[in-house]
């Protein structure tokens, strides 16, 4: 069998700023077959993510930046093409980092199942993926949240703090979502449960949190950062936690990120204010799909995908989307049937 045509998308300058489209090459060559222990994917969706942006910088962080000529790193659901790996065969649908191009050539150790009669595709990206397993060990394991809490939670109605919310009400909390929007905060209220929604476009966000909250805020899980951090810290409930995931507000800065002038209501009201990376859970991940995968059977939890056509093609302009606040729950890129 000849090898398929792979279109890519590699990194070819460290963005100052936005992401430009000269900031990318895109190249095509032959898909790889696969040696011993590999298997051959053709890539389905692609996950595009806030922490994407992070990974173009030069810089140390929690995982190594991708290099200059490397295809852009992403996480992405594929279907088997070719194996050589007896835990796989043709036709199995899987999970890992495919990158942003239509065929990956990986190690069978580095994917992973998934099935999709459990969930269609996409939500294997959502609540049954990566966001899912960050809303959950986020939570549940740095926020520790206790029945009658009162849990904020910012990019309310994104792909973690969808899920985070709707946990959270599972878990017996007060929730309130910070979004953007009235269509958004509406989202959050009829269709994700939350308690209330401020709409940080709209009105004063540090009167709208004394309302919503009026004892306190005892979980912030933070997706954003900048003033709606600043704005939450001065609104802390005594022993509070505060789950720092990302600061999406900052990604994109041309200068020094902006911490909070007002740290010191940590000390204050005893807080603590605690980072999260999900790949430190990665053992646990089966639990956590297993205990979503059931909650979404049952009713309890819903998972919104924002998907786009168009192939890698559309990657750069899709990206974007993350940044000005158009997509509506997970981002996905569609790439093949």
């Amino acid at each position: 069998m000849s090898s398929p045509t792979n279109h890519q998308i590699r990194l070819a300058a460290r963005p100052v700023g936005l992401p430009k489209d000269s900031d990318w090459q895109r190249t095509e060559e032959p898909a790889r077959p696969p040696a011993e222990g590999e298997v051959l994917v053709q890539t389905l969706y692609l996950s595009l993510d806030p922490a994407m942006r992070g990974w173009m910088n030069e810089g140390k962080s929690y995982i190594p930046p991708v290099g200059l000529g490397e295809v852009m790193r992403a996480g992405g659901i594929g279907r088997v093409v070719a194996s050589a790996a007896p835990a796989f065969a043709v036709g199995d649908h899987v999970s890992g980092a495919l990158g942003v191009q239509e065929y990956a050539t990986l190690s069978a150790k580095a994917l992973t199942k998934v099935d999709p009669a459990l969930s269609p595709l996409p939500v294997h990206l959502s609540a049954l993926g990566m966001p899912g397993m960050t809303a959950y060990f986020g939570l549940l394991d740095v926020g520790q949240p206790k029945p009658g809490d009162t849990v904020v939670v910012s990019a309310g109605t994104g792909a973690v703090g969808a899920v985070v919310g709707q946990i959270a009400k599972i878990k017996g909390c007060r929730t309130v979502a910070i979004a953007g929007g009235p269509e958004k905060c509406r989202y959050a209220v009829e269709t994700l449960g939350y308690d209330a929604a401020i709409d940080y476009k709209a009105g004063d966000i540090r009167k709208d949190l004394r309302t919503h909250c009026p004892n306190g805020v005892d979980v912030y899980f933070d997706n954003v950062g900048g003033d709606i951090l600043e704005a939450v810290l001065a609104q802390l409930a005594r022993k509070a936690r505060i789950v720092v995931c990302g600061a999406i507000s900052q990604y994109n800065n041309t200068t020094a990120v902006k911490g909070p002038a007002n740290y010191l209501s940590l000390l204050v009201n005893r807080a603590r204010m605690e980072g999260m990376v999900v790949f430190d859970y990665a053992e646990r991940y089966p639990q956590a799909v297993a205990e979503i995968a059931g909650w979404i059977k049952e009713g309890r939890l819903v998972s919104r995908e924002d998907i786009v056509e168009g192939g890698v093609a559309a990657f750069h302009d899709t990206l974007l989307k993350l940044f000005t606040g158009e997509n509506f729950g997970k981002l996905a890129l569609k790439v093949a049937d």
